[in-house]
């Protein structure tokens, strides 16, 4: 890392940042890869990255979540099939394959949501499926990380003969127990295991009546441990072939390990990959704790941060449950560079950092908690001057340490340069400081830098307000109250508000009086004028906002009103053509009904068909004759607004019912008052108040004047209690 770099990595407090991503991931490479992240230039690899950690952002949203990435690493194997004619041990190919399957899952996976997570589908496109691997490791190690007996023949044969031997030791050792057990030559435990053999527990006195040999003694030396004669041939023989299994497992992991060799590199990507993964999750599972999204990069060199937190400052508040304040500020070509100006603890480092801090963060390929309306751009190098930054170890003075700082800005400072500088000038004689820090700005600015400054000087916030493309801007302060609101304002420089601080904090006026005549007459109007129009300023800009809040709801309700008035005028319509509709069906009807009932009565058919086909002549004369399209669209258009009727009739009725169940119970979960004799009341859906004249078994009385009614206590709501 640069030492441009590594300061402002260190001033803008990035490695923290590093830190807590580190402390976010599943895996050591995981890990390790975090606390080296650092940011980049190349605006098609932050792009990409920034990309990836969208897109595993977007899987915590929808119900495609990403498999699981976490993997041992394999760094100790990779080292060792390095090198040729070493064998690997079982616990590295259960590694390996775990890895394979792993990869293999997220290759699955990303192919299968492609549309989701095009770029994560890239990225898993880069390496390749390794289905060898663990069909290799499957052949020859189970599920259980054993050798399997199919591994080879001569394991099998060996293996084989182990179990016939073991139920020959197990025979004899079973014939011996019961013979010297009946002879009550045996301990009452009759048997053990010693160096992972079965021995008999013989009392000490009967030692030389059984056959065999001597496995050892109890503490108390009443038991000697002794391996039946006729166990002890068998013991060797398992003995023989348990080494002849040791030796054929070793070459049968030789030969594995071999096979395995040549995708070392493959093995090495896979490892690289899944670590990427954990990075990426890492990054996105920050961004959830931050509210951070990934802004629109754009290439016109313009930095809009709209609503921008500063990320530790933020996680440090939401612990404490404290509020945060964000901040919104732009550059662009036409302003490159903001003089920030007010008083102490007004904000404006934590504006600078939070400015640095994310450009750091977005280079890196980490996503940003801005306003999803942010628009920002990529810097070569990123400059900073924030802190006290004394060096003891080189016997720097504050003053010295930063005039060696600005050289480095001078040597590095271009239009691709981002400079933040903190207290810019400090540390000197005020008017000679002053005056070194401005002859700095200018050559800043001549080099098209782009560049946040924090200052309380007033040469400065002058050449600020001379220059075309540079730009005051003030921290707010309310004058009244004198505390901070920590909101930065632009185009105005911010006063100091010295002496007014100085007498909020109890300094005595005669004091702060005396301080204000040692002062110029001048810098003390200046300073004062600067208070007073960003008092006026503030007071407009609230004016200004508060008018335009009224003026958008105004319009806003303009626009609902007029959308109503057309809907209903519409539906007035609708409802108009329906009427008429069925108005013509019922007269229409009643005719028919008419010649129905002379049908009824005389049963002549000839007069019934006359009419009826007077009758249908007659409507036909007056419809307007249309083609079928239109007798379509018309029906089409009946069926809508019958619907629409139906529905309106539904919803009505939903309402009313979601009404009577809210009231029901409302009316459950008020506690059912007592009633008195003398108290008003009404009924729960009705209006007139009465007065309870008696009260007998959940029943009451109630008069209302000019009547009485008898009614149950569980439909009467309270209106006044009896005085």
């Amino acid at each position: 890392m640069d030492t441009y770099l590594k300061k402002s990595v260190q001033d803008l407090e990035f490695a923290t940042v590093r830190k807590q991503l580190a402390a976010r991931c599943n895996t050591d490479m995981g890990k390790k890869k975090a606390l080296d992240l650092k940011p980049l230039t190349d605006g098609v690899q932050i792009m990409r990255l920034l990309g990836e950690s969208s897109e595993y952002l977007s899987s915590y949203s929808n119900n495609n979540r990403i498999p699981n990435h976490g993997f041992d690493t394999i760094a100790g194997e990779l080292e060792l099939l390095e090198i040729e004619n070493t064998t690997l041990e079982l616990t590295g190919f259960r590694r390996i394959k775990h890895l394979c399957i792993t990869v293999s899952e997220h290759k699955k996976f990303f192919k299968k949501f492609t549309e989701y997570y095009p770029l994560l589908k890239a990225l898993t496109d880069t390496v390749s499926l390794l289905k060898e691997i663990p069909d290799l490791i499957d052949g020859v190690i189970d599920k259980f990380g054993h050798i399997k007996d199919s591994a080879s023949p001569d394991l099998r044969r060996i293996r084989q003969e182990m179990s016939e031997v073991k139920g020959k030791i197990n025979q004899s050792f079973g014939s011996a127990l019961n013979t010297y057990q009946a002879s009550e030559f045996l301990d009452e435990i009759k048997e053990s295991i010693v160096d992972n053999r079965r021995v008999l527990a013989v009392k000490s006195m009967y030692r030389k009546k059984v056959k065999g040999t001597v496995m050892g003694t109890s503490k108390t030396g009443s038991i000697v441990y002794v391996e039946p004669a006729a166990v002890s041939k068998y013991s060797r023989e398992l003995a023989n072939l348990e080494f002849d299994e040791k030796e054929e497992i070793q070459k049968i992991l030789n030969v594995l390990t071999r096979d395995i060799r040549p995708y070392k590199t493959e093995l090495r990507d896979y490892q690289d990959f899944l670590a990427h993964m954990d990075v990426t999750a890492a990054k996105a599972k920050y961004a959830s704790e931050i509210n951070a999204i990934k802004p629109e990069i754009n290439q016109e060199k313009k930095l809009f941060l709209r609503d921008a937190f500063h990320p530790l400052l933020y996680l440090s508040n939401k612990r404490d449950d404290l509020p945060t304040f964000p901040q919104s500020i732009e550059l662009h070509p036409e302003n490159r560079i903001i003089v920030i100006s007010g008083p102490n603890a007004g904000g404006k480092s934590i504006t600078l950092k939070t400015i640095g801090l994310l450009q750091l963060m977005l280079q890196s390929g980490l996503l940003i908690p801005v306003h999803e309306r942010s628009s920002v751009c990529l810097f070569k190098t990123i400059l900073t001057d924030i802190g006290d930054n004394q060096s003891i170890e080189n016997h720097l003075s504050t003053y010295s340490y930063r005039l060696k700082n600005m050289k480095k800005f001078l040597k590095e400072c271009d239009k691709e340069t981002l400079f933040l500088i903190d207290e810019f000038g400090t540390g000197s004689d005020p008017e000679l400081g002053g005056a070194l820090a401005e002859a700095f700005l200018e050559v800043f600015y001549e080099r098209g830098a782009f560049g946040v400054i924090t200052t309380h000087y007033a040469n400065l916030k002058a050449l600020a307000n001379e220059l075309p493309y540079a730009t005051n801007a003030n921290m707010l302060f309310d004058g009244t109250t004198l505390q901070p609101t920590f909101q930065l304002e632009l185009g105005q420089p911010g006063s100091s508000f010295t002496f007014e601080v100085a007498q909020k904090n109890g300094i005595p006026y005669s004091l702060i009086n005396k301080a204000k005549k040692k002062v110029e007459r001048g810098k003390i109007r200046f300073d004062a004028t600067i208070a007073k129009m960003q008092k006026e300023r503030h007071k407009m800009a609230k004016t200004g906002n508060k008018l335009q809040e009224e003026e958008t709801k105004a319009r806003e309700q303009a626009e609902k009103l007029e959308k109503l008035n057309a809907k209903v005028k519409s539906k007035l319509e609708n409802y108009q053509e329906l009427y008429d509709f069925n108005q013509r069906m019922i007269y229409l009807g009643e005719k028919v009904n008419k010649v129905a009932e002379k049908y009824f009565r005389d049963k002549k058919k000839r007069p019934l068909i006359s009419e009826l086909l007077r009758l249908i002549e007659t409507e036909n004369s007056k419809r307007k004759k249309k083609s079928a399209k239109e007798v379509k669209q018309q029906e089409v258009k009946n069926k809508a607004l019958k619907q629409e009727v139906q529905q309106e009739v539904k919803t009505i009725r939903n309402k009313k019912k979601l009404n009577e169940k809210k009231e029901k119970a409302k009316q459950k979960a008020k506690p059912r008052p007592v009633f008195k004799i003398g108290d008003r009341v009404r009924l729960f859906d009705g209006k007139a108040v009465g007065s309870i004249d008696s009260l007998e078994k959940n029943k009451a009385v109630v008069n209302y004047g000019m009547f009485t009614t008898n009614v149950s206590v569980e439909q009467l709501e309270l209106v006044e209690g009896k005085k």
